[in-house]
């Protein structure tokens, strides 16, 4: 089903939009993000369409926003949509304080593990961490992160994101993360990945996308999937040149697509560095018909690359409840879809997502 977006945006058509609207009140629609408003206009659309969340966060503390835990989380997946499960993506998050180095992100894997008890939705799937550089010496990391996620870690994700300007929320980034997907230790670390039945989330920028398509190319055995649509940027010497941006991710894209082993995942576009528009001091345009309109040009070049059966929606909460509430950024991603077919919309929102990490839905 390599549904190209031509033909994708020729199935359904408005009319089920209007038949999509839940007939559910303001009050029933709550959300839990602490820096986005109740988006008290915005009916649930299609309520009963399955939904794999297959990316969010969990932590204690942030630099940038208070605590994420676990009930924050579920006021968010009860807010409307019908979230079946999600996927847990590392993120630096009480990692263990003694012990080596190396095997310090396994206390992450514990907190998720903890958190999630008697939450059966919440982390079906976890996406550790390991330093790839490691080489050969990385094996007992992996071992170790698969025996505490007790069956649950499937992947592994570690940050290639870089550029030399200080894009990332003002700061630079570290230069040891430049060209890191073409680090030769590195290479010799994820070599372990496949034959430990682990994919990789690769996070990168948008200039660093051909990085992701030669390590694609150099490990055709490994599922890879592209967080965030590779992070297109629009802050620092990026900002004023969304066009130059999207002509130089594009054409970037267009390579990796040609890789069998990459998924996407849409979702993310709500990061401050990507130069996204913030919502907090005009509630009239944060939603989701807003945000459906902001990234349908990007939509429509990863449908027509990717096709639906390798491209999975995101929340990237709670990152991007800078921009909107749970249930409006899902909303939007409904928007997005509503031409598809039945089949199509599956993919986009549970199927490729379950067949990417393994996970089971009765």
């Amino acid at each position: 089903m390599n549904q190209t977006r031509r033909n994708f945006c020729r199935i359904g058509g408005a009319a089920v939009l209007t038949a999509a609207v839940s007939g559910c009140s303001s009050s029933e629609s709550t959300q839990g993000a602490q820096n986005a408003e109740p988006d008290a206009s915005e009916a649930i659309l299609l309520p009963d369409q399955p939904i794999i969340d297959p990316h969010h966060h969990l932590w204690k503390h942030s630099s940038r926003s208070g605590p994420y835990l676990t009930p924050d989380l579920l006021v968010d997946l009860d807010s409307g949509h019908n979230i079946l499960a999600t996927v847990f993506v590392e993120c630096g998050s009480e990692y263990r304080t003694t012990g080596p180095d190396e095997m310090k992100t396994l206390g992450e894997v514990e907190f998720v593990i903890e958190a999630s008890q008697n939450t059966p939705r919440i982390a079906q799937a976890i996406v550790a961490r390991a330093d790839l550089r490691l080489g050969d010496d990385v094996i007992p990391v992996l071992e170790g992160l698969i025996e505490t996620g007790q069956g649950r870690v499937r992947g592994l994700r570690q940050s290639t994101a870089y550029d030399p300007a200080p894009i990332f929320y003002g700061k630079t980034l570290p230069k040891d993360f430049k060209d890191l997907a073409l680090n030769p230790d590195f290479r010799r670390g994820f070599a372990h990945l496949s034959r430990l039945g682990l994919s990789f989330d690769a996070w990168c920028l948008h200039p660093n996308i051909p990085d992701i398509t030669d390590l694609a190319s150099a490990f055709g055995d490994t599922p890879i999937v592209l967080d965030h649509i590779g992070s297109p940027l629009g802050v620092g010497p990026y900002a004023g040149r969304q066009q130059e941006v999207f002509d130089h991710w594009r054409t970037s894209m267009t390579a990796l697509a040609e890789r069998p082993n990459v998924s996407l995942k849409f979702g993310g576009l709500g990061m401050p560095f990507l130069g996204a528009p913030l919502f907090q001091e005009n509630s009239e345009l944060r939603s989701s018909e807003t945000l459906a309109a902001l990234w349908k040009p990007w939509f429509d070049v990863c449908i027509d690359l990717f096709g639906a059966d390798r491209i999975m929606f995101e929340s990237n909460f709670p990152v991007d409840m800078v921009n909107c509430s749970y249930a409006t950024l899902w909303n939007a991603m409904k928007r997005l879809a509503m031409p598809a077919s039945e089949d199509e919309r599956n993919a986009l929102f549970k199927d490729v997502a379950a067949r990417f990490y393994h996970i089971e839905i009765a």
